[in-house]
């Protein structure tokens, strides 16, 4: 249920599978995953946003770099992990200096992550029509980041 924002509740594992081979053979599309502990924890998606997810819903601007994350369910949640991901995430991401902002389209109805993405420093632009969603376009320069990650 805390994935139902990735639109997968009924994929099967073959689908799964199916999916991350198509990103891990896309040049502008890119899913690493995180560890806790040495465990699989997390996912992250990396992508160019002037070749996929949102072409023609935006202009891209130069250094802009598209990111999903997904936090593994747990039965002993760690108070705070979710908001961990997003900051390492982030890390991640702006550790390449050719990041000059990560640009999110969250479902407008996934109030949880807009929080976490406030908390990390991304600003609303406003909603946009994707195929599969009403999403909320937002970003979040390296400038940004650091301000919300040091307050």
């Amino acid at each position: 249920p805390k994935s139902a924002f990735w639109m997968m509740q009924d994929a099967s594992l073959v689908d799964v599978e199916r999916a991350y081979m198509e990103i891990a053979a896309d040049e502008h599309h890119h899913a690493y995953v995180g560890l806790h502990d040495g465990v699989p924890a997390f996912l992250m998606e990396k992508y160019d946003p002037a070749h996929r997810e949102l072409v023609g819903l935006y202009e891209p601007e130069p250094g802009d770099v598209g990111m999903h994350f997904l936090v593994a369910p747990t039965d002993r949640p760690l108070h705070g992990f979710t908001r961990a991901v997003i900051t390492a995430v982030m890390t991640e991401l702006f550790a390449d200096p050719a990041t000059a902002r990560v640009v999110v389209e969250p479902d407008v109805d996934n109030k949880a992550v807009h929080a976490l993405n406030a908390a990390v420093g991304f600003v609303p632009e406003r909603e946009i029509q994707k195929p599969e969603k009403k999403a909320l376009l937002s970003f979040c320069t390296r400038e940004q980041f650091a301000k919300a990650v040091s307050a």
